[in-house]
């Protein structure tokens, strides 16, 4: 038939057809013109979409691609684009679902799974690291867990043991699958590598040398050790066996305690990690809030910006990390302490050294120590941080320009508001991998250009740093597969409905840096907590904040405020923690007694916590400017140090 009468007649039908009465427009459908796709858990009380799939879409064309169908009793008119419409369903009880649309009849039992077992996983994973004080079994634990209760309540029931297997083959496969997730876990491997050459090459121990050479009193010995604990600031390991390594022999000549070096080694280690913008933390941390995002915009309502705007976006209210860096260089400055730590301080005076007689495993030191014969050169470490930096600043704002070139050439806004667009439509994640790539590239030029390595010992030193990072991708792993089980199973939705109505939104920030505190402090993880308590607080607070009727721009607030938090509030309960990984490094790089080291810690960060608990509560109340906030703390820590603090003398 000619195509253009073809397409007269279709068009003169679909006019009869559409002046027709409804039960015309479902005649013409046939028992196996659809199909049915349901969500694979359907869960009590949530509201869930499936779709109606249409296989003859001529039909379809009649009609306007439109179609009367009933949907468990009630006429509903759905929409189709590309064959498929989707239509809204919720249960809470066990029932039968059907659909009819002319000829075509489906019929479903279903069984939806209780809501309040979505809070299973979480807490048995919190429960049991908590006990055995060990976060891979716990999350392997819950995954499982999780898995089995997803599948005997599935749409397709396989049972119970086929849950348990699912676990493997569907949950982690999947969270290694993603294309972000593996974009973490490549630029967390370069940075592991970087690190490691970085320090085999002598770069990093030529920084130390350099910095630590005009430390000539207890004042400026410890100003030393705080500015080499700062610009170390891209892995904590690393900060804490080179600083505490390097600068005991000179902080023992200078007559400053061990315990007070322990303090300060530890106490930049963690907090500077956690805010840098370059870190062997950063590919974890946007992973989990990518994770976050995901859950959320699965939803109703959005959030705009990519995990790294995010995380930049967090920083304003990242109290403890910073408040702990300020808190430490105002008592190296005012020459002054309390407590524990004023007593060991003023033995040192006296030439009383406490030392552990533990000493630090070779092996832990041989990853940072200078490969034998090495030329140091501090330019070996510099260069390649300096384009890792850089070049991931130059990947977002040109990621960004080429996802919409219109923006910069645009008269409406300014530079600043360009550039924010820019950054914000950013790819943050090709620009973290070129940057990393770059900064590897080069560092192993360096090493084999200036002569210091074998080009055979940097590719094998990068292998090294690249197997460090092995621990770390287990738990990131486990964390996305946790991560995807909440989400299908609804866990926000379920906590949200706890605690609306009985929890502030502007408490929930600080409940978060609690909560996180206390985790950190039983699983002496900051990872193992970011793991558990980022999938979990995220999307409620999210969810907390909507369901509150606040604005989107207030909400989005809390959601930075609550981001910053849990990882602030594991920092914290690191510090605290005497099975903390970092803190029983940290004493044992500087050979003092481990719990000295907490004893003589654990007052100074419960001060610092105090006060940006305090912070962090009246951050969402006042809504002051960022910048004042930090003023307004770092004043009354200075406050709290002169109230507190006695000058450390020897007499």
């Amino acid at each position: 038939m000619n195509p253009r009468i073809k397409s007269f007649l279709f068009s003169a039908i679909a006019v009869f057809i559409t002046v027709s009465a409804t039960a015309q427009d479902e005649s013409i459908f046939t028992k196996d013109d659809f199909s049915v796709e349901l969500p694979h858990l359907i869960v009590d009380g949530v509201e869930s979409t499936g779709t109606l799939v249409c296989t003859d879409l001529d039909k379809l064309y009649l009609l306007g691609n439109k179609a009367q169908a009933v949907i468990n009793g009630e006429r509903r008119t759905l929409t189709f684009e590309g064959g498929k419409a989707d239509f809204q369903l919720s249960f809470d009880r066990n029932e039968p679902m059907s659909i009819k649309v002319g000829g075509f009849t489906f019929v479903k039992e279903i069984s939806p799974m209780p809501l309040w077992l979505s809070i299973l996983p979480p807490m048995l994973v919190i429960i049991l690291a908590l006990a055995f004080k060990e976060v891979v079994s716990s999350l392997i634990v819950g995954i499982f867990v999780g898995a089995m209760i997803a599948t005997h309540y599935a749409i397709d029931s396989s049972g119970i043991f086929i849950g348990f297997l699912h676990s493997i083959d569907i949950y982690m496969v999947e969270a290694m699958a993603d294309e972000g997730h593996v974009s973490v876990i490549l630029f967390s491997t370069l940075i592991g590598g970087i690190v490691a050459l970085i320090s085999k090459n002598g770069g990093m121990q030529a920084v130390v040398d350099k910095i630590s050479r005009r430390a000539n009193s207890p004042k400026s010995g410890q100003m030393a050790t705080w500015f080499l604990g700062i610009g170390i600031f891209f892995d904590d390991y690393a900060n804490t066996l080179v600083v505490g390594n390097t600068m005991r022999p000179l902080t023992d000549r200078l007559k400053i305690s061990r315990e007070k070096l322990s303090y300060i080694v530890d106490s930049t280690a963690a907090p500077i990690a956690a805010v840098a913008l370059i870190t062997t933390w950063i590919g974890a941390e946007l992973g989990y809030i990518q994770s976050a995002l995901d859950q959320i915009n699965a939803g109703e309502t959005m959030i705009d910006g990519g995990p790294y705007i995010i995380f930049l976006g967090s920083l304003k209210y990242s109290f403890y990390p910073v408040f702990a860096l300020i808190f430490m260089l105002i008592l190296i400055q005012r020459g002054r302490d309390f407590g524990p730590m004023y007593k060991a301080e003023v033995d040192a005076r006296k030439g009383i050294v406490a030392s552990n007689s533990k000493r630090i495993d070779s092996s832990e030191m041989d990853e940072f120590a200078p490969q034998e014969g090495a030329k140091l050169n501090m330019w070996n470490a510099i260069i390649p941080i300096v384009i890792v930096v850089l070049g991931t600043m130059l990947g977002l704002i040109y990621t960004g320009y080429m996802a919409d070139p219109s923006v910069w050439s645009s008269e409406e806004f300014s530079f600043s508001r360009k550039l924010s667009i820019i950054i914000g439509n950013s790819d943050s994640y090709k620009g973290l991998l070129w940057a990393s790539m770059l900064g590897l590239m080069a560092a192993v030029l360096l090493s084999v250009g200036r002569k210091t390595m074998s080009f055979v010992d940097a590719i094998s030193a990068s292998i090294d740093g690249f197997k460090t990072m092995v621990p770390a991708m287990v738990i990131l792993i486990l964390a996305w597969s946790l991560a995807a089980l909440t989400e299908q199973m609804h866990t926000a939705d379920y906590l949200t409905s706890m605690v609306e109505g009985r929890l502030a939104v502007w408490a929930l920030p600080a409940v978060t840096f609690l909560l996180s505190a206390v985790v950190a402090f039983s699983t002496g993880s900051s990872w193992g907590t970011m793991a558990i308590i980022y999938p979990i607080m995220l999307p409620l607070a999210w969810g907390l904040s909507i369901e509150s009727g606040i604005e989107a721009s207030a909400a989005m607030e809390i959601f930075l405020n609550t981001t910053s938090c849990v990882l602030a509030g594991a920092v914290l309960g690191d510090h605290c923690s005497p099975i903390s990984d970092t803190t029983i490094l940290s004493s044992l790089a500087t050979r003092c007694d481990h719990l000295q080291h907490v004893k003589t810690q654990m007052p100074y960060a419960l001060t610092v916590g105090f006060v940006a608990v305090i912070f962090t509560t009246l951050a969402p109340l006042l809504a002051l400017p960022w910048l004042l906030n930090y003023l307004i703390g770092f004043g009354l820590l200075y406050l709290v140090i002169s109230l507190l603090g006695k000058k450390v003398t020897a007499d």
